[in-house]
């Protein structure tokens, strides 16, 4: 059964106290839901409504913003795709940092670009990660994670984050794929060799035949036909019929 959106397992007490009372719209709380998401960052886990409530108080109190603690909500948001997290913590963000129009677009409406910041660079790199993810652009979404060294700086603080990302990817595969080309897998999953066979094997329990990959049946990935059957009687023709040999008014 599906969990509750603003339910977490891994929620700790003084937390779940916070988020159900007044205190979370209090500004003095922001230092311990940062603290909350720098467990998150080195516990492997994700509180996506605590961190929301974070973001919200960093919208009502612009001056508290910490741009890192924000920068690890998204990553972390990465790890849980596809899903409304990534899109819900963005959508709380500044409007400095959203992507703006072309230069040329922005003068003929009058209005003038922001200046671009570490910060907002960083969240639009992120974004254009999250892009590449969401459509399944998974070898592109690894060739674009190696080309910068800020990605690396942005994954930094948070635990294991390439295997998150890759087991996210194996599930969604798993939902598509009976058998896949394992050169096309090694693509997506940003993974050579005995490193790669040992995650299909290990990790998600696939099977490796020769040059390809055969991922068990599940509820998913499984074709089915389906008929359905309708019945028909002539008493709902009726009132057709009767309209056919109705005179126009």
């Amino acid at each position: 059964m599906p969990q509750s959106f603003d339910r977490c397992e891994t929620r700790p007490q003084h937390i779940d106290s916070i988020l159900n009372g007044l205190e979370r719209y209090n500004p003095e709380t922001t230092t311990t839901f940062q603290d909350y998401v720098n467990d998150q960052c080195e516990g492997k886990t994700f509180d996506c409504y605590a961190n929301l409530a974070l973001l919200k108080l960093y919208q009502f109190n612009p001056h508290l913003l910490h741009p890192e603690t924000t920068t690890n909500i998204l990553m972390k948001a990465l790890t849980v795709f596809p899903s409304p997290a990534f899109s819900l913590s963005l959508a709380l963000l500044p409007p400095s940092t959203q992507p703006y129009p072309s230069s040329n677009a922005s003068q003929q409406n009058g209005h003038i670009q922001p200046p671009q910041t570490d910060f907002s660079e960083s969240i639009q790199k992120i974004t254009y990660l999250n892009t590449l993810l969401e459509s399944a652009q998974y070898a592109a979404f690894w060739s674009t994670f190696n080309s910068d060294d800020l990605y690396a700086d942005l994954a930094a603080d948070i635990a294991g984050f390439e295997e998150l990302i890759k087991i996210r990817i194996a599930l969604e595969v798993g939902k598509a794929f009976r058998e896949i080309d394992l050169s096309v897998l090694g693509s997506w999953l940003n993974s050579r060799g005995e490193k790669l066979s040992t995650f299909c094997r290990e990790i998600c329990g696939w099977i490796i035949d020769g040059n390809s990959v055969k991922v068990p049946k599940n509820r998913e990935n499984e074709a089915k036909s389906e008929v359905r059957g309708e019945r028909v009687g002539m008493e709902m023709f009726g009132r057709v019929v009767r309209r056919g040999f109705e005179q126009p008014a």
